[in-house]
């Protein structure tokens, strides 16, 4: 009860988490609209391309000198573009803070930003329209005596960009003329040449000179076309890597030091404009992944066919003075794949494939697997399956429908019907406590990806907890109080079961679990199904015998024994429907658990 309390303790902090959320989503959700005052200092746009080296926009003033309080005229022009960002900055340090405020001409395509707590400092684009042309003002502070020089930020499309593209100088009218000083442009290191694959993959060498993993375990990417693959062959001081998969978009792994996303070595290899673009990647957090220069990568070959993506390329075991990791060390590895759209690259489409161990790729060759569902999510939806669709329900229809049928003393001198009931909602209390906890220990706290599904769970676990604690003060039935608890009790009871089927509804589209789809949907609707039928079939067959009852007494011939015969004809029909029940019950459970243990 210990590690309950401590989990729960954590309640407060929900809607703090979810602020939290708000904050780190919104720097990125609202790029489109140009609310993008989170970039004011580094004008980046937080994509995950590299910007480009060479400017094909330019800035023009409509002078070059100013008094204080002269209102400039500043133009931003080029070829067509999506967003952008203009500021001001003292030219001796483009690092510092805005200077001055603008004034919009058109706010149809431009807004302005508060900027380091002053407002107006800044302007960005308010959608993604497409322009070639942005004209503002810009009002020169009363304070500034030193030169001041424009930048830009201009948004092509996702992946195209150009991040502070300088502009003219503006100097003040009595000072002299700000010099410029010539700069070298070092290039960037070029990568290799990316050429067509020649072959399919083949997993034949898979556990003899190669170190494989396989989603399904050992499967064929040369003839499935479903089949995840990575395999790693170490050559000399180099390393030849392979990745398989279905064409959603990209294909990705990763090597991580725990089984958490966050501080990883990722490589990508991303579909785009019938092609297939190979790059190092290295994430920071929970983010998406930032992509890095190819020249690390050798040997970079990719094929696209029949709805799958190939690629290979050779990478040096050791890369001194490179944030890649050293090959021949022992991580986690993580296989994932999503989607793309105009360079732009989306989240996993399913929980990635997670090795259970950490492994050295440089070692002895393995042929191994993963799984797509962490253990403690998989308890935690087993747990629930069991309380919430065999327990529950059985305890239920034996409270309801049962109490003629074992009404004789069991133990503790109490109806055997309510001793059946009582252990059957005990151990659905239980497995509640227990699969609610679990999570809270995977995640290490609340989650903030899992939509509705676990405050409707929280709701759940206080439903399943108040209700043996209000049955404990249940009282007797002659006291005119019982009704109360009566209906209490009922509608407790029917409002957690409700609840729990919407949450587990909910929990079977999270990632976490990855059950099949649209197969959990369909199971999950045919055992609701089972058990209203199963409970209306009941009610009919318990109302048809009171009217039979009923019609024995008016005609007063024999009631005792017609009576017997029909009760005990109602007790047997009972049972066979219970144990039909519980059969159907146990089908739909192996059903889930089974789908949940091949994950």
């Amino acid at each position: 009860m210990i590690v309950i309390f401590k989990y729960l303790k954590m309640v407060p902090e929900f809607t703090l988490c979810i602020w939290m959320l708000l904050q780190l989503i919104s720097p990125v959700a609202n790029y489109a609209n140009g609310k993008v005052s989170e970039a004011c200092h580094t004008m980046f746009p937080g994509h995950s391309y590299t910007p480009q080296s060479d400017p094909i926009h330019k800035i023009t003033l409509n002078q070059t000198t100013f008094i204080p309080g002269d209102t400039i005229t500043v133009t931003l022009s080029g070829p067509k573009f999506k967003g952008f960002l203009i500021e001001a900055r003292n030219a001796k340090d483009l690092d510092s803070s805005p200077i001055g405020s603008f004034t919009l001409i058109d706010k149809e395509v431009s807004q302005l930003l508060t900027c380091d707590h002053k407002e107006g400092s800044a302007v960005s684009h308010t959608s993604s329209s497409k322009k070639d042309e942005i004209k503002v003002y810009w009002n020169a502070p009363s304070t500034v005596n030193y030169s001041v020089q424009f930048l830009a930020t201009v948004v092509e499309k996702y992946k195209i960009y150009w991040v502070k593209i300088l502009g003219p100088i503006l100097s003040p009218s009595n000072a002299h003329p700000f010099t410029i000083f010539q700069t070298t442009t070092v290039s960037s290191p070029t990568s290799s040449p990316i050429t067509n694959l020649k072959k399919l993959f083949s997993s034949l060498d898979c556990g003899k000179k190669k170190f494989c993993i396989r989603n399904p375990v050992n499967c064929d990417p040369g003839n499935e076309h479903h089949c995840f693959f990575l395999s790693f062959e170490r050559e000399n001081h180099s390393v030849l890597i392979e990745m398989s998969g279905p064409n959603e978009g990209y294909l990705s792994f990763a090597l991580s030091h725990d089984q958490w996303m966050g501080d990883d070595d990722g490589y990508m290899c991303i579909h785009e404009d019938e092609s297939v673009h190979i790059h190092p990647s290295y994430v920071i957090g929970r983010s998406h992944p930032v992509l890095d220069s190819s020249a690390t990568l050798e040997a970079m070959a990719w094929r696209l066919a029949d709805g799958v993506i190939q690629c290979s390329f050779r990478r040096n075991i050791s890369l001194p003075g490179s944030k890649r990791f050293d090959l021949d060390q022992k991580y986690y590895i993580f296989l994932a794949n999503g989607a793309t759209n105009d360079g732009q690259i989306y989240k996993h489409s399913q929980q990635p494939l997670i090795t259970s161990e950490k492994h050295d790729v440089t070692d002895l060759p393995k042929n191994i697997g993963g799984s797509r569902s962490p253990l403690f999510l998989k308890l935690h939806g087993a747990f629930m399956f069991v309380a919430w669709m065999t327990t529950v329900s059985i305890g239920v229809l034996v409270a309801r429908f049962f109490k003629p049928v074992w009404s004789k003393a069991f133990l503790f001198g109490e109806a055997a019907w309510f001793q059946v009931h009582r252990i059957l909602m005990l151990c659905t209390s239980g497995l509640t406590t227990i699969g609610f906890v679990l999570p809270f220990i995977y995640r290490k706290g609340w989650s903030q990806e899992a939509g509705y599904h676990p405050y409707l769970g929280c709701v759940v676990m206080t439903l399943a907890v108040l209700q043996p604690l209000l049955a404990v003060f249940r009282p007797p039935s002659y006291d005119p109080r019982r009704q109360i608890f009566n209906w209490t009790h009922w509608g407790t009871g029917t409002a957690a079961r409700i609840l729990a089927v919407s949450t587990m509804f909910l929990g079977m589209d999270l990632p976490g679990l990855n059950l099949p789809s649209p197969g959990k949907t369909y199971a999950m609707i045919g055992f609701v199904a089972w058990h209203v039928g199963t409970e209306i079939l009941l009610e009919i067959h318990a109302y048809r015998l009171t009217r039979k009852v009923e019609i024995l007494e008016d005609d007063r011939i024999q009631i005792l024994q017609s009576f017997t015969t029909a009760e005990a004809e109602g007790h047997t029909f009972k049972k066979v429907v219970l144990v039909i029940y519980f059969c159907g019950n146990v089908a739909f459970l192996f059903i889930f658990l089974s789908a949940i243990g091949r994950q």
